[in-house]
């Protein structure tokens, strides 16, 4: 897990976007957006409030749910709902999928070119207009596979 610092140029945006929408970004609603964009493990709102805590004590759990919510609608942040679990908020906007170790619940991300330039079957017309892909692949992390060989 690497934390990653804001950028001005990713604060800049953020500020732009949410000027457009018409939504005052806040000191805790910046806050909330560093955490989330920080490092890469994708955190549950839960995780994401208690590392704010530290920082902002008076801050509710409400506010980051509602502020995650707004960011996934602004398209600043993607809400992920894997494998049943609660959702997970991913701040990696480039074309991605994910790698879920259905031991550890770690969440990797993966980057599949090919995959997401693949012309897809012609039967998937029927289907309706597809307007994004997403791969999630379920498995063992190398860590839970040496946990379970011993």
């Amino acid at each position: 897990m690497t934390d990653r610092k804001l950028d001005q140029e990713q604060y800049e945006n953020l500020k732009k976007i949410c000027n457009n929408a018409g939504i005052k970004l806040t000191h805790q609603r910046l806050e909330i957006f560093k955490e989330a964009t920080k490092t890469r493990d994708h955190p549950s709102a839960e995780i994401i409030y208690n590392r704010l805590r530290k920082k902002l004590p008076t801050i509710a759990i409400d506010t980051v749910y509602r502020t995650l919510a707004t960011y996934d609608e602004l398209g600043v942040v993607k809400t992920l709902h894997l494998m049943g679990e609660r959702a997970v908020f991913d701040a990696n906007l480039d074309k991605h999928h994910h790698f879920v170790c259905t031991r550890c619940k770690k969440i990797e991300d993966v980057y599949w070119p090919d995959f997401d330039s693949t012309k897809l079957p012609d039967e998937f017309k029927n289907l309706g207009l597809i307007q994004s892909r997403h791969l999630e692949l379920h498995g063992l992390c190398p860590h839970c596979i040496q946990e379970t060989a011993k």
